[in-house]
């Protein structure tokens, strides 16, 4: 099985995003340092800052959130779930763009990770 982790600053505040705003469904916790969830087959681990994953590597380096990687989740109707999500407060790096395989827009969990959101054409 795989799985992704996105490092995040508040375990409880992703969890909220992730279930509440994306339907996802908590598998797991660990108290305040992390938390599995799932939805579509995406297995998802947010790894809070007492986790083993935040640990500062060899050289120095500190695991941060963020960044431009990201899980795609694909939608039946974007501009609705965009609706919904901008009357909840949710972040996003852009407006929806389109291109030949559907339409996508770039939101932001409250750590900063992006996901993107995507409609097939």
């Amino acid at each position: 099985m795989a799985a992704v982790r996105y490092l995040v600053t508040d375990v409880k505040m992703a969890l909220e995003f992730y279930v509440n705003e994306l339907g996802f469904s908590l598998k797991q916790q660990f108290g305040p340092a992390m938390a599995i969830v799932e939805k579509d087959g995406l297995t998802l681990w947010l790894a809070g800052q007492s986790s083993s994953a935040a640990q500062a590597m060899p050289d120095g380096r500190q695991p941060a959130p963020g960044g431009w990687n990201r899980i795609v989740l694909t939608v039946e109707d974007l501009p609705g779930l965009v609706k919904k999500l901008s009357a909840n407060k949710v972040t996003f790096r852009n407006e929806i763009v389109k291109g030949p395989g559907g339409s996508q827009i770039l939101c932001e969990d409250p750590s900063g990770n992006v996901v993107e959101l995507f409609q097939p054409a």
